[in-house]
């Protein structure tokens, strides 16, 4: 290649890269809901965290996790054990109903669960969120199940 062409050529090369750049950040933006929303990413923190002071609003500010209008979530729960644990639920036979669903089968585990209650202390608009942990440390976790698994968290019984 000669050296005039090669300057011809530079900036159709540059266009490129930036092409793919942009497709390359336009399809994480559009798997964030779906990575973001997932059980594993919202409520497994396996193995937990060593964050020594101010767990939960370390966890909650680096989720990203709000209610849908952007407001503080009251409570949340970060469940440490294996994600393949939480599978197994789904595919138990104890299933009960969902707490403030009448007409929704939540699966209940058979053993407890190691977990950390976050329940908010102050703020109301995300991200001015501030929470502390609360009891239990241990419960049966309560989820909804598809074909393909665990799909979200309901709640735990003590």
């Amino acid at each position: 290649i000669k050296a005039q062409n090669v300057k011809e050529i530079l900036p159709l090369m540059i266009l490129m890269v930036m092409v793919f750049l942009m497709l390359l950040f336009w399809e994480n933006e559009l798997n964030e809901d779906e990575v973001g929303s997932s059980i594993e990413h919202l409520n497994v923190d396996y193995p937990q965290n060593a964050i020594p002071v101010r767990y939960c609003n370390h966890m909650i500010l680096r989720r990203i996790i709000r209610e849908p209008d952007h407001t503080c979530k009251k409570e949340h729960v970060f469940i440490h054990e294996r994600p393949q644990k939480l599978n197994n639920i789904c595919t138990a036979s104890n299933k009960v109903t969902c707490r403030n669903h009448s007409t929704i089968l939540c699966y209940q585990s058979t053993i407890t669960f190691k977990m950390t209650v976050c329940q908010l202390t102050d703020g109301t608009k995300y991200p001015a969120c501030r929470y502390r942990i609360a009891p239990p440390t241990e419960g049966f976790v309560l989820i909804t199940c598809d074909e393909l698994g665990p799909v979200n968290f309901q709640g735990y019984v003590l």
